[in-house]
């Protein structure tokens, strides 16, 4: 198995900067992590500032288009709920005020409890069995995992099961956003 070594080393800011525009031709970046991509491969961290106001000035590097752009992509296909979004964005070092706004935007476009009943329909045709109280405990973690709100969850499986629920506890705050 070949082990992974580190980046090569890049010594001026016009590789330097090459470098973030092939990183960026194969998938998005938000500002911090690009900073750390190029933290990994410059030799003078001095010349890490300029690169990242250079592609901030030519719109290579955009937090806010960035944060929608994610959102966006994470609830069509991924079926994903805004805690788990708002978890993610801020894991790769984007600023509250563009995620809030990303989710505003995208959410506003969007039924949430309609992403949670299509992840619940899916999810209940691969169940074998009798929905018991195991299965309606599995589904409701994975709901919660998936990032949706504990009272959308509930509503849900009420109207799965036709009321017949047990009480949850939450196991991740629902005011997380």
């Amino acid at each position: 198995m070949r082990q992974r070594s580190s980046p090569r080393k890049v010594s001026s800011e016009q590789d330097l900067y090459s470098s973030a525009l092939r990183a960026l031709m194969r998938r998005a970046y938000s500002t911090h992590e690009m900073k750390t991509y190029l933290d990994r491969r410059a030799e003078d961290k001095d010349l890490i500032p300029p690169v990242v106001a250079r592609l901030r000035e030519r719109n290579y590097l955009d937090d806010a288009r960035y944060a929608v752009d994610y959102a966006n992509q994470h609830i069509k296909l991924r079926r994903q709920g805004r805690f788990r979004i708002a978890r993610e964005l801020r894991a790769r070092g984007v600023p509250d005020r563009y995620i809030d706004a990303a989710l505003e935007t995208v959410f506003a476009e969007t039924d949430e409890s309609s992403l949670v009943r299509t992840r619940l329909k899916r999810r209940l045709a691969h169940l074998r069995g009798p929905l018991d109280q195991r299965k309606i405990a599995s589904l409701y973690r994975s709901l919660l995992s998936a990032g949706f709100s504990s009272d959308m969850i509930r509503g849900e499986l009420r109207g799965v099961t036709k009321g017949d629920l047990p009480e949850f506890t939450d196991a991740a705050p629902s005011d997380d956003v």
